[in-house]
């Protein structure tokens, strides 16, 4: 009774393994699920799963009303265990793919104070070192910035260095407004014509940032060092007319997620060219707070 017992129990398994690999469609229709219902591979494969656990089941009762509890040997026992177990997995992995896509992009909004490193110099306030034109008046080192961005994530893990850290691409606008000063454009004739004007950057950068504290709400960043092209306005020295100065940019700061995919945050930011552009230097901090929006 016992041989006829493991007999049965080895068809039934062999029988129920064949008829999950190539009798999906007789699955499904178990499970009562019709292909317009199923929405993706993951409702396939759960309801997969679902017909398997009912199927296990139903054998383990089949065979225990078959033969004594106490006649159950060791190697059945162990064989129904491992199919539970290799169940479960599936429908972790299944559950696991279903809620993959997280919103660790971004879109965000910010702006504060800036100070630069020393007032802008321009075609009209400004013959060269040391020259002022005539009727004009310096610019302000300091103002206030606005700007946006978006965080592509790469990588999570940061290639397997560090848990819970993620590599992200940032890209990066930020408009720069240091005040308004009174410049003179000297004519043919040698008469200055004064007049009031805003002197203002753009500064568009492209960096790698590295978010900390993945899963909490509080996770704060840096971006290592990133590239940055300051476009100047008015374009720099007269006669010379530059307006565009590679350089780097180096930031910190945090997010927090405050509802749903609604982030609120603060950076500080430091931009460096190595050399000026035509006397002008173009290196400055910004400080300020953002708004986000997780997709």
């Amino acid at each position: 009774m016992i041989n006829n017992n493991k007999k049965y129990l080895g068809v039934a398994l062999a029988t129920l393994t064949a008829a999950t690999l190539v009798a999906a469609p007789q699955a499904m229709a178990k499970a009562k699920v019709a292909p317009a219902v199923v929405a993706s591979k993951t409702d396939v494969l759960e309801a997969q799963v679902r017909v398997m656990q009912d199927e296990i089941a139903s054998l383990r009762a089949q065979v225990n009303s078959a033969r004594p509890a106490a006649a159950t040997s060791s190697a059945d026992s162990q064989k129904i265990q491992e199919l539970d177990a290799w169940v479960a997995s599936v429908k972790a992995d299944g559950h696991k793919a279903h809620g993959a896509k997280s919103k660790d992009n971004m879109l965000y909004f910010r702006g504060g104070y800036v100070q630069n490193d020393r007032a802008l110099l321009a075609t009209t306030n400004s013959g060269g070192p040391g020259v002022s034109l005539a009727g004009s008046t310096g610019g302000s080192s300091s103002g206030w910035n606005v700007g946006a961005g978006i965080d592509f994530h790469l990588n999570e893990g940061l290639f397997g260095l560090v848990d819970k850290t993620d590599l992200f691409g940032e890209l990066d606008i930020n408009y720069v407004d240091v005040g308004r000063y009174t410049g003179s454009v000297t004519q043919t004739v040698g008469v200055p014509l004064p007049a009031t004007v805003s002197q203002s950057m753009m500064r568009l950068s492209a960096s790698p940032k590295i978010k900390f504290l993945k899963g909490s709400a509080f996770r704060p960043w840096i971006v290592p060092v990133g590239l940055t092209l300051n476009f100047v306005s008015p374009p720099s020295q007269l006669n010379t007319i530059s307006y565009l100065k590679p350089g780097m940019n180096f930031a910190t700061g945090f997010d927090y997620n405050i509802w749903k995919s609604l982030y609120i945050g603060a950076d500080a930011r430091y931009f460096l060219a190595t050399s000026r552009l035509d006397n002008t230097n173009v290196n400055g901090l910004t400080v300020g707070g953002q708004v986000g929006f997780g997709f």
